[in-house]
């Protein structure tokens, strides 16, 4: 009897547990220690955008270890446009950054789920992308907007879309709290082309270029990329905040057209920008 009831007292034992773990679920995800590291970022390309746009296009949202939410901010509309970006701060707590790990992992980020092929041209391309300890998956998502509806997708694969849209809806949305600032970056890339005189009446003078050599190095035949860090970086970021898209750059060799594109905390070279 004291054996039957010893065996009966362990099993119970390891139910009770069992229940336990399954009411618990499997363990959250270990985020990066390294507070620059990146763990969510939403970016869109493809599709309509103007020529060279891409590599200096920056992700919708990119969110940090240490809490910080980099967006694009608002920027005025007027032609020609400032040249510097408009980088805006926002920041999540803790437990606000673990719920949307989890999010991103109930949406199917690193899953497999079949997303289907709308048949729309020329949509844009969504790229969600997660990062833990464990490592980075990166789901891109063809048409998730422009497809809602589409007729050619099963009831499945628009409900894994649905709750794909969904995660990119809650990303967005941490950028309409108040931002705390501007992003000031340590390092800059210049993306320089040769200057070609636009409009008469939006004539600017040459502005003496106070970063590295450009062009830089080769992304196109026509177009290179000089990476500025520390006081040159610095120096970038104070001119171009004074100048506007159709601003000549002279280095006293040659004038150039430039487009800035400061680099996020996870970016260290031109390479992270162009891809």
């Amino acid at each position: 009897m004291r054996t039957r009831l010893v065996v009966l007292a362990g099993l119970l034992a390891l139910t009770a547990c069992g229940q336990r773990q399954d009411a618990v679920g499997p363990p959250a995800p270990q985020l990066p220690d390294d507070g620059d590291a990146l763990v969510l970022r939403v970016a869109v390309g493809g599709g309509f955008a103007p020529a060279g746009t891409a590599p200096t296009e920056l992700p919708a949202v990119s969110v940090y270890r240490d809490g910080r939410v980099l967006s694009n901010g608002p920027v005025i509309a007027i032609y020609p446009a400032p040249a510097w970006p408009n980088v805006q701060v926002n920041r999540v707590d803790e437990d606000t950054l673990a719920e949307l790990v989890q999010a991103a992992q109930d949406a199917g980020v690193a899953g497999t789920a079949d997303l289907g092929d709308p048949q729309i041209a020329d949509a844009r391309t969504t790229s969600i992308t997660l990062a833990t300890a464990d490592g980075t998956d990166t789901r891109d998502v063809y048409a998730l907007t422009e497809a809602v509806g589409d007729p050619s997708l099963t009831d499945e694969q628009a409900t894994a879309r649905q709750d794909l849209a969904d995660l990119v809806d809650r990303l967005l949305a941490l950028t309409e709290s108040e931002p705390l600032g501007r992003y000031t970056p340590t390092a800059v890339a210049a993306f320089a082309s040769a200057y070609v005189p636009g409009d008469p009446a939006l004539v600017r003078d040459p502005v003496a270029w106070p970063g590295p050599p450009l062009p830089g190095e080769a992304v196109t035949p026509d177009v290179g990329c000089a990476l500025a860090t520390g006081e040159q970086a610095a120096a970038l970021v104070t001119a171009a905040q004074a100048a506007d898209t159709v601003t000549p750059w002279t280095d006293g060799a040659g004038t150039w057209t430039v487009v800035f594109r400061p680099l996020l905390p996870d970016e260290t070279g031109c390479d992270d920008v162009t891809g």
